[in-house]
């Protein structure tokens, strides 16, 4: 009885001790798991769909996309570069015409407008023929100086032949003394009446050839353009009359557009920043334009308490038209860095600032570390190369479809 009851029980011992080691296995495998970050390799590859961690990260972060799909999704790309950080003020402002490149054309003489050569929008050149006047007042100055002409060239004559017999003792000094007078005062009255002819302005070609112009020629004036620009303003019509007391004294108006100056108003508390020579930035369309400040005004606006600051651009392609508002940012201050990229370049993915590279099959995301940055642009200090190309406009688009594709890829 002893005997049975002691072999029953080291069977039972037995079952249990049997039982016991598998449970101790599988609750050490379980603590490995956890503690090691992962499952062994053997075991993360015999299990069903299993990958590891860096595989999956590489294949959630690309994004598959033709051109022809960057192009109806309007992305645009450009390679990072350095460039220059900006500390700007932004004020309003309205453009308007240099004054220095502004000219009249004036009539100069009482007359009548005899034709009109050029219209409105028209572009001139320095010294061209722009009108044509017919005036009294220039016949007279005109016949004045052909004949103070005709008079020296005779009294000259006369001088040259009372000198050579006088140098003969042939004539007396009294006759060559008086000739000589007579030569300077018609010299004199020459140098008067080619004075009058230039203040008419008549250029000095213009009088040289009056001696061989027909007669009907001697009442017309050529009005020239004193400056190259474009018509913006024609102030009289052919036949009207000019230059008299109540009539237009004006003919056109010429403005060189090629160069304009903004007028931008700045809060006195920003005024202390104000410096001449600081670079101004504005956008009129997709046209971009840099100008440089040239003046500061001294007085304040009463009502708005801010200063009149102007700009001046330039303006080849005329894009700029006077009268226009614009919104301007006057450029305070400037820091070169290495690596420089648009703000709507980056999208913040879990936390982290992003950027998508360019490949060639769609685009890549990439993490980046953020510099300094202003209102238009971010420095890259960690996470990007000089030359790679990166999307710069409507990144949000890229982060919609990385998280669809993340999404799909946790299910």
């Amino acid at each position: 009885m002893t005997r049975a009851i002691l072999l029953a029980a080291a069977l039972v011992a037995g079952v249990l001790l049997a039982a016991s080691v598998p449970m101790v296995h599988s609750g050490a495998q379980y603590v490995l798991s956890v503690r090691g970050g992962g499952a062994p390799p053997a075991a993360t590859a015999s299990a069903p769909g299993g990958h590891g961690h860096g595989g999956g990260e590489a294949a959630e972060g690309i994004i598959k996309m033709s051109s022809v799909q960057m192009a109806a999704a309007k992305i645009a790309v450009q390679p990072a570069a350095p460039g220059a950080l900006s500390r700007r003020i932004t004020a309003p402002a309205i453009v308007s015409a240099d004054p220095d490149r502004v000219v009249r054309v004036a009539a100069k003489v009482t007359g009548t407008v005899q034709d009109l050569r050029k219209r409105l929008g028209d572009s001139v050149s320095k010294g061209e023929v722009i009108a044509v006047l017919e005036s009294r007042e220039v016949a007279d100055a005109k016949s004045d100086f052909l004949a103070a002409q005709v008079t020296h060239e005779l009294q000259s004559t006369l001088f040259e032949r009372e000198q050579s017999l006088y140098e003969k003792k042939i004539a007396p000094e009294q006759q060559f003394l008086r000739a000589r007078t007579a030569l300077e005062e018609a010299r004199l009255r020459l140098n008067l009446a080619r004075q009058k002819l230039a203040a008419l302005d008549l250029s000095e070609d213009e009088v040289a050839r009056l001696k061989s112009q027909p007669l009907s020629t001697l009442r017309t004036k050529d009005i020239r353009a004193p400056g190259s620009g474009q018509i913006v303003e024609r102030r009289v019509d052919v036949g009207s009359p000019v230059g008299g007391e109540g009539q237009e004294k004006e003919l056109y108006v010429i403005t060189d557009n090629s160069r304009v100056w903004m007028s931008l108003s700045v809060p006195v508390a920003n005024l202390p920043a104000i410096k001449q020579g600081q670079a101004v930035l504005a956008k009129a369309g997709s046209s971009e334009f840099r100008g440089a400040i040239i003046f500061t005004s001294p007085a304040l606006d009463p009502e708005t308490r801010s200063a009149k600051v102007i700009a001046s651009f330039p303006n080849d392609d005329l894009t700029l038209r006077a009268g226009a508002f614009l919104t301007a940012q006057i450029v305070l201050e400037e820091v070169e860095v290495d690596l420089l990229v648009p703000r709507a370049a980056i999208q913040t993915i879990n936390g982290e600032p992003t950027v998508f590279v360019k490949t060639p099959e769609g685009f890549e995301k990439r993490e980046v570390v953020l510099g300094d940055m202003d209102e238009e642009a971010a420095a890259i200090v960690f996470g990007l190369d000089p030359g790679e190309e990166i999307a710069v406009s409507n990144t949000f688009i890229l982060k919609a479809d990385l998280g669809k594709a993340e999404a799909e890829h946790s299910h």
